[in-house]
């Protein structure tokens, strides 16, 4: 339990810093809220007046105390236009939730297929097939891969929509909508935990007691299932859960190409605004999720280890 309470203070502080850094770097950028709400042709004592409303004519470590406070107790606060930034998040956070959920599962079941299947055959067609193709997946961001999805699949067979429509829910009015920017997010993190699956079993199935189960006429599923997978287990699910995080930093510029109506557009707007509420906000909503899975992963490598030396 200590080390778990260790854990989660550290990943607590890590936000809290993150979160201060953000305040700081949109407070640095040219221009505030208060002269992008008005327009650069405002007079001056308008966007003084503005600036007192929003609270800008405070130092900023007050402003960002002020602001957090408040996001611990679950209220973000109101954007510069004067919107409910959590009804914003509302409205808009479940669906990034929803596309990077699904790219995590296509993610993590491509990745132990294709991991499992390289390693049981490191020279075989499966070597000569990942060895080159997931290197050039994982090289590739997002964003052309998902530029190449619309051309091959919109533009030129037809066969899958290049934009997204809501219903009356907010959500894609079909599930083929989902198909083009969940593939763009899942094809680069799918390689990339491929390799890391292939070498985690790789490495595992050296160990000794491995071996010794193999002379002892265990069956090779048996082998594999409790004396290879649980040695292999804390890397590959610290590997999957690294992808959270760039599955949902992907998704920001995947629901821009596909105009998914997600946080991409809120992030968007917010720091063209200088919009420091809504930014961190949104910051601090992904980074609570990321943190989440980043401790679930902390946890099976504590219990992967236990008894160890």
């Amino acid at each position: 339990m200590r080390k778990v309470a260790g854990l989660v203070a550290r990943r607590l502080a890590l936000l809290f810093v993150l979160l201060a850094l953000v305040f700081l770097v949109v407070d640095l950028l040219p221009g505030n809220a208060a002269r992008a709400v008005l327009g650069r042709d405002a007079p001056a004592d308008r966007i003084a007046a503005k600036e007192h409303e929003l609270g800008l004519d405070r130092p900023l470590p007050e402003r960002f105390w002020s602001w957090f406070t408040g996001a611990v107790t679950g209220d973000f606060g109101t954007t510069a236009h004067g919107q409910s930034v959590n009804e914003l998040l509302a409205e808009n956070f479940p669906q990034t939730l929803l596309l990077a959920s699904i790219a995590m599962l296509v993610t993590v079941a491509v990745a132990l297929l294709c991991g499992m299947w390289w390693a049981a055959r490191p020279s075989g067609l499966a070597a000569r097939v990942l060895q080159p193709g997931t290197a050039f997946a994982t090289a590739i961001p997002e964003f052309v891969v998902a530029i190449v999805l619309v051309l091959v699949f919109s533009l030129w067979l037809g066969v899958l929509p290049s934009v997204t429509f809501t219903d009356r829910s907010g959500y894609p009015a079909s599930p083929e909508m989902l198909v083009l920017p969940v593939v763009a997010l899942a094809v680069p993190q799918a390689a990339w935990n491929a390799r890391v699956v292939r070498g985690a079993v790789l490495d595992a199935a050296t160990a000794p007691h491995v071996d010794n189960a193999l002379l002892n006429g265990l069956p090779e599923r048996t082998v594999l299932l409790r004396h290879v997978v649980p040695f292999a287990l804390p890397a590959i699910a610290a590997s999957f859960a690294t992808s959270v995080g760039t599955l949902f930093g992907g998704a920001l510029v995947v629901e821009t190409i596909f105009n998914y109506p997600g946080v991409g557009a809120l992030i968007a707007g917010s720091v063209s605004d200088r919009d420091t509420a809504l930014v961190a906000a949104i910051v601090a909503l992904t980074g609570t999720t990321i943190m989440g899975v980043l401790l679930a992963a902390d946890g099976i490598r504590i219990w992967a280890n236990r008894g160890r030396r």
